[in-house]
């Protein structure tokens, strides 16, 4: 005489996903076999970034020199990440100068690289062109990348200044201001 056991469905579907899980975690440690004979990569990485202390300078030498030129603007230091480190606005700068700046320092840090040279990379080939579309993204001038060595620890971003040309010059002068510092 056989007897047969039932079971509820749920106990059914709990033992079909330990099934499951078990297959997965078997997977799993074959794969980490095979990964253990390749060489171990970093499981915590170190990255350099600003200090609020270089975040200011920045700031400060790019709103000089562009005041020097004659033009109001503000200037956005963000870290590698995007996130925003220091900001000041000139007296006769617009309020709209604030967003334009950061959102150019989060293009450039981002992207790592200058928004004047990714806008005219996206009016010349319109597979860049998209870039526009991207949330957050500002293709003006006056968004530059601050390096230490070849690694970017963040960007500055200027607006206000007739031209984004212009403002990356601003930017520019302000990185080169504190070149010493980013050894």
């Amino acid at each position: 005489m056989s007897t047969s056991v039932r079971f509820p469905p749920a106990t059914v579907a709990a033992r079909a996903a330990c099934v499951v899980f078990a297959a997965a975690a078997l997977a799993g440690a074959a794969g980490l076999a095979t990964a253990q004979s390749a060489p171990p990569a970093a499981a915590v990485r170190t990255e350099r970034t600003l200090s609020s202390e270089l975040a200011g300078q920045l700031a400060v030498a790019a709103v000089a020199a562009c005041q020097a030129n004659g033009h109001a603007v503000a200037a956005t230091v963000v870290d590698r990440a995007g996130g925003v480190r220091a900001v000041l606005r000139a007296d006769a700068a617009g309020p709209h100068t604030l967003e334009a700046s950061r959102l150019k320092a989060y293009t450039s840090a981002s992207a790592r690289n200058a928004t004047l040279a990714m806008m005219e990379s996206a009016q010349k080939n319109p597979g860049a062109a998209n870039l526009v579309n991207i949330p957050g993204f500002l293709l003006l001038g006056g968004g530059v990348p601050v390096k230490a060595g070849n690694e970017v620890i963040g960007a500055v971003g200027v607006g206000g200044a007739p031209g984004g040309h212009l403002d990356e010059q601003c930017a520019l002068a302000a990185i080169e201001k504190v070149k010493a510092q980013l050894q």
